[in-house]
């Protein structure tokens, strides 16, 4: 837990009592890769399935697909009835590609419908000011935003990587020698 940015080792401990399911509020991670993010994601989402609750990871270049191909075979209520059934929801790996209309769209559909209901977990290497990169809408991300911080747990993950601290570890140099 020590190699966890501090905004995670102070807010670990409530979000793992899991009330953030029940009240139905988001998580959202924002930070450099190698900060713990999808490592933090994945296993308070184990400790929603030991708990009982319907749990499914994704990363959203996997989820883009998955509506696209759903809208594009005329299944797309399908899928958003499945997707709604999920008490929680990771959705890992945001800003590491964009998106064109149709996938902002059906995105911003998605995660809409889940608001204020149902717990999403977002990860991503953007903070809120970069987001507009990737649905390259403003409006459309000021919505998004708005929506998925509502009563949200807004955690800073900046920091350095544990990958990289673990390959100099392993090759014999400090840390701190390197990045200095």
């Amino acid at each position: 837990m020590n190699l966890l940015p501090e905004g995670m080792r102070k807010c670990l401990p409530e979000l793992c009592t899991l009330d953030f399911i029940r009240e139905g509020k988001n998580i959202i991670m924002t930070g450099n890769p190698g900060t713990g993010k999808t490592h933090t994601a994945i296993g308070l989402g184990i400790k929603a399935c030991e708990q009982g609750y319907r749990v499914l990871y994704t990363t959203i270049p996997y989820l883009v697909t998955e509506l696209k191909e759903s809208n594009s075979k005329q299944k797309l209520r399908t899928y958003q009835k499945r997707f709604e059934k999920y008490d929680l929801i990771i959705a890992d790996e945001f800003g590491y590609i964009s998106f064109d209309r149709e996938a902002t769209d059906l995105l911003f559909t998605v995660l809409s419908l889940r608001a204020s209901q149902k717990s999403t977990i977002i990860t991503s290497n953007l903070t809120f000011e970069r987001w507009d990169e990737i649905f390259e809408d403003a409006a459309i991300t000021s919505a998004i935003v708005d929506r998925l911080t509502y009563k949200a747990y807004l955690i800073d993950m900046e920091g350095d990587s544990y990958r990289l601290r673990e390959t100099l570890r392993n090759n014999g140099t400090d840390f701190e020698t390197v990045v200095k």
